[in-house]
């Protein structure tokens, strides 16, 4: 199980190479406040000084830092590390026992742990600047030694309650929200560092980890500093896990003095003097403390971590690697025979377009009506709900019923209900079809151009990757929708007129709704003459009354009797009679001439029944011819619309497109990728490759047995 370690730092090394953080990997993260001896605790470790020293923050970038435990008589490098290529130069092997190597400087070997260390204050300096300002950017450090175990370690900024010099004011949440970043992760183990000298109690490091750690599961505490603890005090309470118990244990351990670092003091003088220390102060502790038994507990946990965590990383890796091939898939290969590539493309679009307007594509929207779904409510829904609201005598009212019927007797009394006013009135109100089937042919039309945006974005992602091509396409399809709209327009408008063109009085539906009505009025009229005393002479009654043929004589409140018309009213029923409202104009002022036409007429006067007979004819007319107009305009419409508009676009939108884009001259104007296209490709690329070589190194874990 100790091969698990270096599994992982392969997998991190797979990782490290597509610049990528996706996977969560097992690893240790160190955290603790400034001056809290967390440096000191991974420098023991290592076994070699390393880390930038000095007041105040000092560890400003996250160091991930990876150690590597190599054989003794294998201090050369192995094949991966001992030929690797830079400008030209192969470096054959390297003098001495240890090394190391950023990842940021690529294949440069480090012999010398001062130009370690020289480099990491540099690298530091270059991304977060000189002003003690920090950043989330890490250091990548791998150490290969026959001194160090295996481990994996994140080294971060120490936490801070107040800005010195010139940091920035919110200092202490910016170090906050990065160690959050780490110990968030549930793979990591958190090392919560805290000075013997201060209060257990008030441990920030302790209390930041519980706050994503609270059953401490993978929380390992470190107590430093235990040299310098107050005179006549010991740590054995706190060592003991009396005063605060973490379920992975308490490891106390003695750093190196300032001094002892001015002073060159060897790691492993130090090491040897804390294991001394410990056998003095805290002899029945002392083989559970100290930097030894620490870096062997942390191998230990970060194993059985690993092989925890295992099966996760297989399953997150595996979905990570479908995800990337399908977006791979989605970008495309790079274009080999850009001919054949732009007619596919044409002829892809076109088949798609025509797929969603019949109700077959591939992709189906779920979220809204789209394509031919979206016509056909139109047609059915918008439309014929917008006819069948229109008022067959809407806008007009029995005033100027009447009025059209006088205009249409010129001079004259009528003895019949003149049908001039009839045709008159009906053209009127067959007229107001026209809007609404006008404005049907429009929701059509958009909804085909939105149909281009929706084939773009679900069924032909390809387009994606040519911008220029996108654009043509949806410039052709514009055009064609554009040159269809005033021919489906006019054609609309031709239905409309012709209906004008012609009052058809002979259709049968109107003959039938005539038929039906005359016998409604001859019923009336035989039911008032069996009402009348028989004192009245039926002749008189007849004439008075008759219906049949819209004949009778008139009387004094008559159309053509102008002395009826000046009456303040007219005695009669209340049930034969209504109520007309005419606008009184101004009187004529003295001294001026008096037009005629100004003469004012009546406030108000009552209808007679004869003219209130002849109104409900022709409104009855109207209703009835109206409606069969209606019929016709509402199954008439949708049918041009299908055959001058949506139609004609599927049949012609392939021959057009190819027409207008498949050209020698623009193949290569039109298939050219957007600027990050490639780039993209590539990095998905990449990354795939990183994933596939990851699920192999997991794989080789089960072979081996080590899962």
């Amino acid at each position: 199980m100790e091969a698990l370690i270096p599994v992982i730092n392969k997998l991190q090394d797979v990782f490290n190479t597509v610049g990528a953080d996706i996977i969560q990997l097992p690893q240790i993260v160190v955290v603790g406040t400034q001056s809290s001896g967390k440096s000191s605790v991974l420098e023991s470790l290592v076994g070699r000084d390393i880390l930038p020293r000095g007041t105040g923050i000092v560890t400003r970038r996250p160091l991930i830092l990876q150690l590597v435990h190599i054989d003794s008589e294998d201090c050369r490098k192995t094949s991966e590390e001992n030929e690797s290529k830079k400008n030209g130069r192969l470096y054959r092997g390297i003098d001495g026992e240890e090394w190391g190597k950023f990842l940021h400087t690529k294949n440069k070997i480090y012999t010398d742990f001062e130009e370690i260390r020289q480099e990491v204050e540099a690298e530091t300096e270059r991304i977060s600047g000189n002003n003690k300002g920090i950043s989330d950017e890490p250091i990548h450090l791998k150490i290969f030694s026959p001194y160090v175990v295996n481990l994996t370690l994140v080294d971060l900024p120490g936490i801070t309650k107040v800005p010195v010099g010139d940091q920035p004011k919110d200092i202490e949440l910016q170090i906050k929200e990065l160690i959050f970043k780490y110990i968030s992760n549930p793979n990591s183990i958190i090392l919560a560092v805290t000075a013997a000298n201060t209060d257990m109690a008030t441990s920030e490091a302790l209390k930041v980890a519980r706050e994503f750690d609270p059953d401490g599961r993978r929380t390992l505490a470190v107590v430093t500093k235990l040299d310098l603890m107050d005179a006549g005090t010991d740590a054995m309470d706190v060592l003991m896990g009396r005063v605060i118990p973490v379920k992975l244990g308490i490891i106390g351990v003695v750093n190196r003095s300032q001094l002892d670092i001015n002073q060159k003091k060897l790691v492993a003088d130090s090491i040897r003097d804390e294991y001394a220390y410990l056998q003095k102060k805290y002899p029945s502790l002392a083989n559970r403390n100290g930097t030894k038994h620490l870096a062997r507990t942390l191998n230990r946990l970060l194993m059985h971590h690993i092989r925890d965590c295992l099966p996760e990383l297989k399953t997150r890796i595996n979905v990570l690697a479908a995800q990337y091939q399908s977006l791979l898939s989605g970008y495309g290969e790079p274009v080999d025979d850009k001919s054949s590539t732009l007619l596919q493309l044409i002829t892809k679009f076109a088949a798609e377009y025509c797929h969603t307007i019949e109700g077959t594509a591939k992709y189906i929207e779920t979220t809204e009506l789209c394509g031919g779904a979206r016509i056909c409510y139109i047609f059915h829904e918008t439309f014929g709900r917008t006819l069948e609201s229109v008022d067959p005598l809407g806008g007009l009212t029995t005033i100027d019923v009447l009025t059209a019927i006088r205009n249409a007797t010129g001079p004259r009394p009528a003895l019949f209900v003149p049908e001039v006013s009839f045709e008159l009135l009906v053209k009127r109100q067959v007229k107001r079809l026209e809007d609404p089937s006008l404005r049907c042919v429009e929701l059509v039309h958009e909804e085909m151009q939105r149909i281009i945006q929706h084939c773009s974005n679900y069924s032909t992602q390809e387009l994606l990757r040519f911008p220029k091509l996108h654009d043509a396409i949806v410039e052709v399809v514009t055009s064609l929708l554009r040159k269809r709209l005033p021919v489906t327009n006019e054609m609309v408008h031709n239905l409309v007129a012709i209906e004008l063109a012609y009052i058809n009085t002979k259709h049968p539906d109107f003959a039938d709704a005539c038929g039906l009505m005359n016998n409604n009025i001859e019923e009336q009229r035989r039911n008032r003459m069996r009402d009348l005393p028989s004192a009245v002479p039926r002749d008189k009654a007849a004439a008075g009354g008759s219906q049949s043929g819209n004949v009778g004589e008139q009387s004094d409140g008559g159309t053509g009797n102008w002395r009826g018309m000046l009456r303040k009213g007219e005695e009669g029923p209340a049930g034969d009679r209504a109520m007309l409202q005419h606008p009184r104009p101004a009187s004529p002022q003295r001294g001026h001439a008096v037009n005629l036409l100004d003469v004012p007429v009546p406030v108000s006067r009552r209808l007679s029944a004869r003219e209130q007979r002849d109104c409900e004819v022709i409104e009855r007319l109207i209703k009835s011819y109206f409606l069969i107009v209606r019929k016709n305009i509402q199954d008439s419409v949708p049918k041009a619309v299908m055959h001058f508009l949506v139609n004609h676009v599927k049949d012609c939108l392939q021959s057009e497109l190819v027409g207008q884009l498949y050209k020698t001259g623009l193949l290569d104007d039109l298939l050219t990728e957007s600027e990050d296209m490639a780039q993209r490709r590539t990095e998905a690329a990449d990354m795939l490759k990183a994933l596939q070589k990851a699920s192999q190194v997991i794989a080789e874990i089960r072979e081996t047995h080590l899962w």
